[in-house]
């Protein structure tokens, strides 16, 4: 076989690599959306670290989001309480459709553990992330 040939020996062009969701996580977290008052226990893997929850739809996320920006005080408070709102709207608005027709490509989880090789835990009420940042994910909390 001459190098011609041989596809080792073939000049490689650049790649441009993408991250995917993965698809059942995906319809999951749309499954989920279904339901505003929904919340399924669940477990990722975001960055290396562990990160546990409950799964809630977009709606409640935002819900609670609001409620937490209604506790705020000092300048500029009043314009918090309507931000998420307005994200919203505005999202809707460029999309031309109130609701988004896609897979979803954001998570949202309530009562969120985070951990680490650390040993160190990170407690957060509500947390947002990308699907594409996930990398791997089971049902169920961990201890």
């Amino acid at each position: 076989m001459s190098t011609d040939q041989d596809p080792l020996h073939q000049p490689a062009a650049p790649v441009v690599v993408e991250p995917v969701p993965d698809l059942q996580l995906q319809m999951l977290v749309r499954l989920v959306g279904q339901d505003p008052q929904a919340a399924l226990p669940v477990t990722l893997v975001v960055g290396g670290a562990f990160l546990s929850g409950d799964l809630i739809s977009h709606e409640a996320w935002t819900a609670d989001w609001a409620r937490s920006l209604h506790g705020i005080d000092g300048p500029g408070a009043e314009l918090l309480e309507r931000f998420p709102e307005q994200v919203d709207q505005a999202v809707a608005d460029k999309e031309g459709r109130p609701a988004p027709q896609r897979l979803p490509q954001w998570i949202h989880l309530r009562d969120a553990t985070g951990f680490a090789g650390t040993g160190r835990t990170v407690v957060m009420p509500l947390w947002r992330g990308r699907l594409t940042d996930v990398s791997g994910w089971s049902l169920g909390k961990s201890d």
